[in-house]
């Protein structure tokens, strides 16, 4: 009641300030597009995933959803329903750039770059779009959209982007890594001598993706930091994922044992209808109103995990199928989680805009609303070393055989409620002189969270409706427990302000700085596991202070400044693995994080017909308040206080140069270096720095029709990322045990080549 009460209020605030009657029409029957601040990075270069847009590093892990459309969530929250399952930078989008982390904190209350988008809405006269892309390796996507007139105050638009990606191996239980299908179909209407534009948007999409399934790859880890291949398997077109796609779980919702299909585990589905307003009044007062509701009834996808690589023995009771003869090579404990989600959300952002003298002053509100019913059940396996493993049988104490174990012992998930935020904030744009400019805005949010969590440790053969005794280590019984659902309730204000002043001492040179600061509370899938305590429920606080000068002039605009950042409270789970064994248990972590780094930027363009964007950052993110008590005899309690974050690297640079050697015909290459970067929590095993590298040219033959050829990884680079599996409590003083060791985690794509054509008419 609360909720409702208080949004009928800033939202009747709104209205009232809208009351004014248009006089003078806009001179434009053309829907088009804004654009944002950044919007000339292509941020859909992505060496890791071709399927959506690059994580822009700011020396913290991801705050989940960064992409937006229309001033709404693209997705409300990733961690279920995956954003590249229901958005595509494809033809519909008439803009696609990004919000800096100030912007974005106080329109979304999330500090990141975040990727803003709006949709094309259409003009008087027919245009449309067909673009068409493959590479290689079998890859077919087709995109096109149309939009024109209906008469004087009609319009209308729609899209198709199918996408049919096979990847760089054929998994041999499924046809596509990525079959991803979208439909947009929209008609807006221009009223008040095209003062006003009122949208309705319709959207399906459908999409199965392999995901993690096919991400992963066995390697020999060196020990300076490089890896090599293991004989008969190519990093990054050989397939890791087991050639049966047969399997056998135990459901986490009641008990039963049920059996699958790998590629059956994977189906998204959403529909959602959006309504976009858009209105300038006779004072130039502008009123945003974008609303949308989505439902997806299935929001499902599967993880696959790993362990220690270890050499099997007769004595470890491994057969292939068929097989009487014990099976002796290369081995590994593999894990995988079945997620199965469905996702609702309402969303609603209003905003009202003005420029009232030196001021450009925005007032806005978001309503959004988000239904979760969401569980994950989780098996272990031991499959072969090899191209397309075999999932070994186990001969288990009691003579029986089985492939499966271990059934909804690590961390198997389950939330159903809601999360609710209503958030009022402004933003304005001082021109306090000819040199002295002061952007600032805050933001204040009401948050309840309503979810249903399960408390409780998990065990092999965990799921709601048992009966477990929990033990010490002795086998003393600690507690006898029914395994249900408990009810979680949280009322929380949340809050975001930020300041930048940028002062001109010269016509060229400047100084700038500028501060933000957003606060959360933990997140409804935050408790999709154990979830934290009534003790470790705590304020989540990013604060992000910038400071340095900045140079331009016809040919030249630099930027050079000093970051710090930090994010506290920050929950984690984790599945963590004993040392040289299978072992693994689930853990609950919450630390912090710090970073300070340096940061210079440039876009360069010399003479007619070059550009070159240059960035360089040096950074130092590290671990505070990081513990973890080790769940295995024998092994030492983790410190990681002090230590370099995992993923994150120390060092980063861009270097993209483009030439046009024509008006058009355009060259152009991207170069992208990640520093060192660890591989664990105790930074005893880490990946040297590596460049992902593209380069293409572009042709538009005539005006109906462009070409273009890409390469990824033209220096063929072939190398590993991400975190090693099993490593996570390995200790500095034990990483020389794991020279020339066999280990395995994430590879980068291949080399590859892509062409592409557009046809417009």
């Amino acid at each position: 009641m609360k909720v409702s009460l208080f949004s009928y209020v800033v939202l009747a605030a709104l209205l009232f300030a809208t009351t004014a009657i248009a006089n003078s029409p806009v001179e434009n029957d053309t829907i088009s597009s804004k654009k944002t601040e950044g919007s000339e990075r292509n941020v859909m270069l992505n060496a890791s995933d071709a399927n959506k847009p690059r994580e822009i590093q700011i020396g913290l892990p991801s705050e989940d959803v960064n992409v937006y459309e229309n001033g709404l969530p693209a997705v409300y929250s990733s961690a279920v329903h995956k954003l590249a399952t229901h958005w595509r930078s494809d033809a519909s989008l008439g803009e696609v750039g990004l919000m800096t982390p100030s912007e974005s904190a106080i329109a979304t209350g999330n500090i990141a770059y975040s990727v803003n988008s709006f949709s094309k809405l259409g003009q008087k006269e027919f245009k449309g779009v067909l673009n068409y892309h493959t590479n290689h390796f079998g890859w077919q996507n087709v995109d096109m959209n149309v939009s024109g007139g209906i008469g004087d105050r009609w319009l209308y638009t729609a899209s198709i982007y199918q996408n049919f990606d096979p990847g760089s191996f054929a998994p041999k239980f499924e046809n596509f890594s990525d079959c991803t299908q979208l439909y947009h179909a929209g008609l807006p209407r221009l009223f008040n001598n095209n003062r006003g534009k009122f949208s309705v948007i319709y959207k399906f999409s459908k999409s199965n993706a392999l995901g993690s399934m096919i991400n992963a790859a066995p390697f020999i880890y060196v020990g300076d930091g490089s890896v090599k291949e293991i004989s008969g398997f190519k990093l990054g077109t050989s397939s890791y994922a087991p050639e049966g796609g047969r399997f056998q779980y135990m459901d986490v919702m009641d008990g039963k044992m049920k059996s699958g299909r790998f590629g059956d585990f994977t189906g998204n589905r959403a529909h959602e209808v959006a309504m976009l307003f858009d209105y300038t009044f006779h004072n130039n007062l502008n009123w945003i109103f974008n609303a949308k509701f989505m439902n997806a009834p299935e929001a499902n996808y599967v993880d696959f995990g790993g362990s220690n690589i270890s050499e099997a023995t007769e004595e470890d009771g491994l057969f292939l199928d068929g097989s009487k003869d014990a099976y002796t090579g290369l081995v590994e404990g593999r894990r995988t989680w079945l997620h199965f989600g469905k996702v609702k959300n309402v969303l609603l952002t209003s905003e009202l805009k003005k420029k009232v003298g030196n001021h450009d002053v925005r007032l806005g509100l978001n309503e959004w609303f988000y239904h979760l019913n969401y569980q994950s059940s989780s098996f272990q396996w031991t499959g072969t070393v090899t191209e397309y493993p075999q999932i070994l049988n186990r001969v288990e104490a009691d003579g029986s055989t089985s492939k499966f174990r271990g059934f909804n012992e690590l961390s198997p998930e389950y939330t159903k409620g809601t999360e609710n935020k209503l958030a009022a904030y402004f933003t304005d744009n001082w021109q306090v002189s000819p040199k002295f400019t002061v952007y600032y805005g805050a933001r204040l949010e009401y948050y309840r969270m309503s979810a249903d969590q399960i408390p409780y440790s998990r065990y092999s053969g965990f799921h709601i409706g048992d009966t477990h005794e929990y033990t010490d280590n002795e086998g003393n019984v600690l507690s006898t427990e029914k395994i249900q659902p408990h009810k979680v309730v949280k009322d929380k204000l949340n809050y975001a302000a930020t300041a930048q002043f940028t002062y001109k001492l010269t016509r060229n040179f400047g100084l700038t700085a500028d501060g933000t600061i957003a606060t959360r509370f933990p997140r409804i899938n935050e408790y999709a596991g154990n979830g934290p305590t009534e003790e470790q429920y705590k304020r989540v606080t990013i604060p992000l202070l910038r400071g340095g000068l900045f140079y331009q002039n016809d040919w030249i605009n630099l930027t050079s400044m000093i970051t710090y950042i930090s994010k506290s409270n920050n929950i984690d789970q984790q599945n963590v693995t004993k040392p040289g064994t299978t072992q693994s248990k689930t853990t609950l972590l919450i630390y912090d994080i710090k970073t300070l780094g340096w940061t210079t930027s440039a876009e360069i363009n010399p003479f007619k017909g070059f550009h070159l964007h240059a960035l360089f950052t040096y950074q130092k993110p590290t671990y505070n308040n990081y513990f973890i008590k080790s769940p295995f005899e024998g092994v030492s309690d983790l410190n990681a206080n002090g230590n370099i974050v995992k993923e994150i690297p120390q060092v980063l640079a861009e270097i993209d140069p483009s030439y046009n050697i024509t008006p058009d015909l355009r060259l152009w290459l991207s170069f992208r270096y990640f520093g060192k970067t660890y591989a664990n929590l105790i930074n005893a095993l880490y990946f040297n720095g590596r460049w992902e590298t593209f380069g293409g040219i572009n042709w538009k033959v005539n005006k109906h029709l462009s070409l273009g050829a890409t390469v990824v990884n033209f220096l063929n680079q072939k190398g590993a990322s991400g975190t090693i599996n099993g490593a996570e409590l390995l200790g500095k003083e034990e990483a020389g045990k794991f020279k020339d060791h066999y280990m395995s985690g994430n590879c980068l794509r291949p080399f590859t080549l892509e062409f592409s054509a557009s046809l417009s008419f």
